[in-house]
């Protein structure tokens, strides 16, 4: 896997040196998937690792608490401990520090599916 912040500074230069406002789009959209993935993976380093709450480290990312989880859940490193409505609790995060400690991390989950759109309602041809 490369370094997301040499994928990041390549996106860029590329929006800055596009031809056209829609490949300047289609780059500056990679630029914002790609640091979207690296604040989730560091969001999941900094609560494992450096031990912050879920409010801590979502006020050090410019997020509320509640928006930490889903993101945790995202990662490759706390899917495994992710609940059924798709986030990460404290307790859960307390469990992926115990087990890091005990030195037996679960194994990685599969990578969630992308979202999809799907419409509110049905609407009726007229």
């Amino acid at each position: 896997m490369s370094n997301p912040y040499d994928q990041i500074r390549t996106h860029l230069a590329k929006a800055e040196a596009a031809d056209s406002a829609a490949q300047v789009l289609q780059h500056l959209r990679s630029v914002l998937t790609e640091v979207g993935q690296l604040l989730d993976e560091q969001l999941a380093r900094a609560v494992v690792d450096d031990e912050l709450s879920l409010a801590a480290a979502g006020k050090y990312a410019g997020l509320t608490e509640n928006a930490v989880g889903p993101r945790l859940a995202n990662t490759a490193r706390l899917a495994p401990y992710a609940t059924t409505g798709g986030r990460v609790t404290a307790e859960d995060v307390k469990r992926a520090r115990r087990h890091k400690y005990a030195q037996t991390p679960l194994p990685p989950a599969a990578p969630p599916e992308p979202m999809r759109f799907k419409p509110r309602r049905k609407t009726k041809p007229s």
